[in-house]
C-alpha cells in the first residue's frame, strides 16, 4: 500500500508563515469606516501570499496532502461585514489553483466546531450552511472542487443520540448540493464515535474520515478492523483514496489533546490493519508541530521492516 502525508494550515519550517492571520470584528468596527475595508484586503492578501509560499514548500518537500486553513479571509461570515473577498484577488485565487493542481497537492479544508447540523436552533443550521458555502466558494475560486473536500463533525448530542441524528439528516437537506458533494464526515473524540459516525455516512452517502485518536479516545462496540472496508469504501462515489486523521496524546492525562509530535508506536498498529487490507491512504498529521511533526513521522515509520521511503513524504508498506 502507498501512505501520503500532509499536514495542518501553517508551515513552521518556513518563517512567518502563518495563512490564518485574523481580524476582530471589534477591531474592524474601531476603524474609521474608510480604512475597513482596506484593512480586510490587507489581512487577506497576506494570508493568500502565505498559503503560495506553502504550497511551494510542499512542492520542494514532495507533500501532497495539504489543509488549507479556514481563515483566509476574515470576517467573511460575519453578518455585518460579509465582503466580496473574490473580484480583488481573481489572480491570488487562480494562482493558488494552478500550484494545487501543478504540484499535484490534494488540498482540503476543516471548517471549526460551530459549523454542524445537529443544533435544533434553525439559525445554527442557516449559520453552518453559510459557512460551508464560504468553504465551497474559496475551493470554486481556486477551481479545485473537483477534488477537495470539506471536513466536519457531526456534532453534539442535545441529550437524545437518536433524535439528534434524525435532526441532522434533516438539516443537512438545507445544504446546496455542490456543498453537500464535497462534504466529508469525522468521528470525534467525545460524542460520536467510529461505528456511529460510519452509519450516518452510509445513511447519507458521505465520504469517512476516520480520525485514529479520537477513535482510541472515544472506541465504539465493534473492532476497528472490523469497520474498515465500509470506512473505506464510503470513499468509492468520489474515486479519491481514504484520508485519515493521525495524532498521539498529549499524556495519559490529556488523552484528548494533540502532542507537539506523533509517535509512530501510537499508529503502527492502525498501519498493519490497513496493509492487510492493501489500501492506499491518505495521512493528515495534525499534531501541534505541523509539517516538522509530518516529517518526523514519515521518518520514524520509514525506519519499520518491509516500509519504504518513496518521496518526502510518502512510503509504501
Amino acid at each position: 500500500m502507498k501512505i501520503r502525508f500532509g499536514f495542518v494550515a501553517n508551515s513552521l519550517s518556513l518563517w512567518d508563515a502563518s495563512p490564518a492571520k485574523t481580524m476582530t470584528f471589534k477591531r474592524y468596527t474601531e476603524l474609521p469606516a474608510s480604512e475597513r475595508m482596506d484593512k480586510l484586503k490587507e489581512v487577506t492578501a497576506l494570508n493568500l501570499y502565505h498559503t503560495k509560499r506553502i504550497l511551494y514548500f510542499c512542492a520542494a518537500h514532495e507533500i501532497e496532502v495539504y489543509r488549507l486553513s479556514s481563515s483566509l479571509v476574515p470576517l467573511a461570515t460575519h453578518p455585518e461585514v460579509e465582503w466580496d473577498f473574490h473580484s480583488p484577488f481573481k489572480k491570488e485565487w487562480e494562482e493558488l489553483g494552478e500550484l494545487i493542481r501543478k504540484f499535484g497537492i490534494r488540498a482540503s479544508f476543516h471548517p471549526n466546531q460551530y459549523t454542524l447540523f445537529t443544533s435544533p436552533r434553525d439559525h445554527v443550521t442557516e449559520n453552518a450552511v453559510k459557512d460551508m458555502m464560504y468553504h465551497y466558494r474559496m475551493l470554486d475560486l481556486m477551481g479545485i472542487e473537483d477534488q477537495g473536500v470539506i471536513n466536519i463533525h457531526i456534532g453534539g448530542t442535545y441529550g437524545d443520540k437518536e433524535k439528534t441524528l434524525e435532526r441532522f439528516h434533516e438539516n443537512l437537506k438545507t445544504l446546496p448540493d455542490e456543498a453537500r458533494k464535497v462534504m466529508t464526515l469525522e468521528n470525534d473524540d467525545k460524542t460520536y464515535d467510529a461505528g456511529e459516525t460510519l452509519a450516518a455516512c452510509q445513511q447519507s452517502n458521505t465520504p469517512m474520515v476516520l480520525d485514529i485518536h479520537h477513535h482510541e479516545a472515544n472506541r465504539c462496540q465493534q473492532p476497528l478492523e472490523d469497520l474498515l472496508p465500509d470506512i473505506f469504501n464510503t470513499w468509492h462515489h468520489r474515486d479519491l483514496v481514504p484520508k485519515i486523521h493521525v495524532s498521539s496524546p498529549k499524556s495519559e492525562k490529556a488523552f484528548r489533546s494533540h502532542a507537539d509530535l506523533v509517535d509512530s508506536t501510537f499508529v503502527e498498529g492502525f498501519m498493519k490493519q490497513v496493509k492487510e487490507l492493501d489500501q492506499d491512504i491518505d495521512i493528515m498529521v495534525e499534531a501541534k508541530h505541523k509539517d516538522l511533526a509530518m516529517l518526523k513521522l514519515v521518518e520514524d515509520l520509514s525506519s519499520i521492516r518491509g516500509v519504504k521511503r518513496l518521496t518526502g513524504a510518502s512510503l509504501t508498506w
